[in-house]
């Protein structure tokens, strides 16, 4: 599904992706796990265009993300959950959704924000699948913080994307609305079979919900390998000199995964 050979990229004088190979198959949830600076946020915008690679291959859902000259195209298979949720506040629950089939309609259509009944029935599955039906109706600035992301959830969902990618999706959440949003995430795209790669700084949820786990430093791969694998030695490459951010076990003492949001 998705396929990297020596990818650079770099700004200026500070390279910040050093020839990365990667190869992710479909259906596969993979974090991506490294302090600031190491490279997860550039290696992911190359995947959709957001950053133009300087160098080497990639693939992704069956295109050419470098030398693509339809990234419209490319960027209907591939769906972006960003950190701050990048939801319309004045918008409705359900129009928010609806903007993840803007990419499936003509011009004038999403212009006029025309959908077809076939299309609000699709969102209104995805709002189901992140449990936020009853709130459709609803603007979107009423809910909470993880709502709205869970709302960005269901917006990529209903892109139908091949494969979606999420930058630190839970940066801005407490502990306890961080571990429901990646549920949330995790069984909606396993059920319909969505490749994830998604950029984490906590360990303890890349373990949890990562089917695979990629390790980043100063723009190089210092781990592919599954959770178990996280040793302390693996751990001191991914963030060298620094220690690895984990949850407030205070706060998430006795917390079930699932609970009333």
């Amino acid at each position: 599904m998705i396929s990297v050979r020596q990818l650079t990229k770099q700004y200026g004088s500070n390279a910040v992706l050093r020839g990365i190979d990667l190869d992710i198959a479909a259906g596969e949830f993979v974090v991506i796990l490294g302090q600031s600076g190491a490279g997860k946020s550039t290696l992911l915008r190359c995947m959709n265009r957001l950053v133009q690679a300087d160098a080497g291959t990639l693939t992704v859902a069956g295109m050419d993300a470098i030398a693509c000259c339809d990234t419209r195209a490319l960027r209907q298979q591939v769906a972006m959950i960003f950190q701050h949720h990048n939801v319309v506040p004045r918008l409705s629950v359900l129009k928010n959704v609806l903007t993840g089939r803007l990419g499936a309609v003509n011009t004038l259509a999403s212009v006029l924000q025309l959908f077809r009944r076939e299309d609000i029935d699709l969102a209104m599955q995805c709002l189901q699948r992140v449990e936020l039906a009853h709130k459709a109706q609803q603007r979107t600035d009423s809910l909470s913080g993880g709502q709205m992301q869970r709302v960005g959830i269901a917006r990529a969902l209903a892109q139908r994307p091949k494969v979606i990618l999420a930058d630190e999706p839970v940066a801005s959440l407490d502990p306890k609305t961080s571990r429901l949003v990646l549920q949330y995430l995790r069984d909606a795209t396993r059920e319909l079979g969505i490749t994830v790669v998604c950029n984490l700084h906590q360990v303890d949820y890349a373990r949890e919900f990562g089917d695979r786990i990629v390790g980043l430093a100063h723009g190089r791969m210092v781990y592919d390998g599954g959770p178990d694998g996280l040793t302390e030695d693996v751990l001191h490459r991914i963030y060298p000199g620094q220690e690895p951010e984990a949850e407030d076990e205070q706060a998430t003492a006795g917390l079930q995964v699932r609970y009333a949001n």
